[in-house]
């Protein structure tokens, strides 16, 4: 282990902290940067995480004091996200754009589907015991999203005449697609959240990264042939894409 290491290294050092503010606790991640010059506070909006940088030559009793002089500001900018919305009976979240309320059905055989009601409400329909909603619902997402992005993608990449080789999804915090140089194309599947003209967008752009790994005009041309309407869908994840990272997220104990 190079020498540095070995200085700044602290074995026994906790991965989080606890503050309290106005009688509510929150936890803050920490973490030791070897470039970083002061103590420093960042939300991480996808996730809801408090991360506490340290200088190399910080120590903890002063993150925990910095933490907590900054309380205030921790707690007033976590209440301005939007609200967390877990996979729960009755919980209404977007498919595709459109509104659906989940409806766990115990009793009945399958696992997770939609359907319309007598009133025209669209459920998200799941079975099974009550906690496994969450996760069946998040599988059933999943593969939705990575069906609506292949199909989409590799239409997109006939028009070119190119190859997609593999399409995976994951729930990244900070982007909502990348492509790389192999010809595998990475999405969030919270896309499969999104009206269905936000996900072919997505698809539309990496796959012209498959000819311009950049953004220059030539590449913005690509994705105006693929999808004239880019505009309106990319307007819309600027708009509304925060939104998106809240559902499947567990409610903040205090």
């Amino acid at each position: 282990m190079p020498q540095h290491a070995l200085l700044y290294r602290r074995p026994s050092e906790p991965q989080s902290i606890e503050i309290v503010f106005d009688r509510s606790i929150y936890a803050v991640r920490v973490r030791r940067h070897r470039q970083a010059r002061r103590y420093t506070l960042r939300i991480q909006t996808a996730t809801r995480e408090v991360i506490l940088t340290i200088p190399p030559r910080g120590t903890l009793k002063d993150a925990r004091a910095f933490a907590q002089k900054h309380c205030a500001w921790i707690a007033a900018r976590l209440n301005r996200l939007p609200k967390a919305t877990p996979f729960a009976h009755g919980v209404v979240m977007p498919v595709r754009g459109l509104p659906h309320r989940i409806a766990h059905r115990p009793g009945i055989r399958g696992t997770v589907w939609t359907e319309a009601d007598s009133n025209g409400e669209w459920l998200l329909c799941v079975t099974g015991e009550a906690p496994h909603v969450g996760r069946r619902i998040g599988d059933f997402l999943r593969r939705e999203a990575r069906r609506d992005l292949e199909a989409a993608s590799l239409r997109f990449a006939t028009d070119l005449g190119l190859t997609v080789r593999r399409v995976v999804v994951r729930d990244p915090s900070s982007r909502w697609g990348s492509c790389s140089t192999t010809g595998v194309l990475s999405f969030s599947w919270r896309l499969i959240l999104a009206p269905s003209t936000v996900l072919s967008y997505l698809a539309a752009h990496e796959v012209a990264h498959l000819i311009e790994m950049n953004h220059s005009a030539k590449f913005w041309r690509l994705v105006q042939r693929l999808c004239p309407d880019h505009e309106r869908a990319k307007t819309w994840l600027d708009v509304h894409g925060t939104d998106l990272h809240r559902y499947g997220l567990p409610e903040m104990g205090a």
